[in-house]
């Protein structure tokens, strides 16, 4: 978990982001990430049962109803939800998890590398991008 040749694999290889969690207010933390991973090129998928559609995207209410491959499944939910949150992320078959900043569950995530699925957690990935970034020299 966290090792940083996870993270830049992470970063490199996804395309397609499921944010469980997402707010459809722009002042909370999960939309202003989400909406800075989405111009940076990736497709935001949120996952919200109370909302319709968050930065032009259809909103899903669980991670099992989204029609088409997921590569990472990120979270903007209080630790008591990702044991669930893992199972749907093993079921749909996603490569990666990560839990935002101040979200963590060892049991869950050693339950999630065990099947498979590359972790990171307890930290924000638009901040772990801007790092990554500006090692790679600004691309």
């Amino acid at each position: 978990m966290n090792e940083p040749e996870v993270i830049d694999e992470i970063l490199e290889k996804t395309k397609v982001i499921a944010v469980v969690g997402i707010s459809d207010k722009p002042e909370r933390a999960s939309h202003g990430v989400a909406a800075q991973m989405q111009r940076l090129g990736y497709r935001i998928l949120p996952v919200n049962p109370m909302l319709t559609s968050v930065l032009g995207e259809d909103c899903y209410p669980t991670l099992a109803e989204i029609p088409f491959p997921v590569d990472l499944v990120d979270v903007f939910r209080a630790s008591e939800f990702v044991p669930k949150i893992v199972e749907e992320t093993i079921a749909i078959g996603a490569k990666y998890l990560w839990l935002q900043e101040g979200v963590m569950h060892p049991e869950a995530i050693a339950h999630a590398e065990a099947n498979g699925i590359k972790v990171v957690a307890d930290r924000c990935i638009f901040k772990e991008h801007l790092r990554w970034t500006a090692e790679k020299g600004g691309r």
